[in-house]
């Protein structure tokens, strides 16, 4: 009777292990079946972002997988181009709007892509209007008034505005200003919905700063923050 309760519990002890063993080995290869597909979602994403970028991409000494997830989370998962542009009416190019009569097929215009100059209100009559940034790069290379990644990457966490465009009003700042008694934080972008963006991962924000660095550098007005020194 010893000796079967010993030789049982032994199988027993034995059979725990295993079966630990083989959870483990089932977890893991359902882990890596679940990386496997999101690098082959990954992957369909980045062929479809080089796919659709509506403008040329400077991809010399560049990271094509980056630039093509960057074009696909700008051009289709989000619509950056719609406020990023000078308004509706110069956002398609002349003969490539697809809300126009005729059904014709979307071509961006390339002149204004990403260039900024849409004019928001805030509380009219009350606040400055304001005006979606420049995103293309200077020709530093850098993206959105040469900005470096790492402040990329504050301002798109905490929407702080580091040009300062629209401060609340004070003593010493009088015009151009948001008045005191108003919520809104003058020290942050406004309009910009950065606290929807400030969820994505690094790796999503890297993709988009590395496909701003990839399309052309538009120069836009002589003066201000929609100004790009592409020469």
């Amino acid at each position: 009777m010893g000796k079967k309760s010993d030789v049982t519990a032994f199988a027993a002890g034995a059979l725990i292990p295993a079966l630990v063993l083989a959870g483990a080995i089932g977890v893991s290869a359902v882990a890596q079946a679940e990386d496997q597909g999101a690098q082959r979602d990954e992957a369909a994403k980045i062929l479809l972002g080089l796919e659709v970028a509506p403008v040329p991409l400077n991809l010399e000494h560049r990271n094509r997988a980056l630039v093509g997830l960057g074009s696909y989370l700008v051009n289709v998962l989000a619509d950056c181009d719609g406020c990023h542009t000078a308004d509706a009416a110069t956002e398609y190019a002349p003969g490539g709007n697809p809300y126009f009569k005729g059904n014709q097929p979307k071509v961006v215009n390339q002149a204004t892509y990403l260039a900024g100059g849409n004019h928001f209100v805030l509380v009219p009559g009350l606040t400055p209007d304001i005006v979606s940034r420049n995103l293309t790069p200077d020709r530093t290379g850098r993206p959105v008034g040469g900005r470096t990644y790492e402040e990329f990457l504050q301002i798109m966490r905490t929407g702080i505005d580091m040009d300062h465009v629209h401060p609340n009003c004070s003593a010493t700042v009088t015009t151009d200003c948001i008045p005191t008694f108003l919520p809104f934080n003058g020290d942050l972008l406004q309009v910009m919905p950065w606290p929807i963006y400030q969820n994505m991962t690094d790796h999503e924000l890297r993709a988009i700063y590395e496909y701003l660095r990839a399309i052309p550098c538009i120069a836009g007005p002589p003066a201000g923050v929609l100004h790009n020194d592409c020469i």
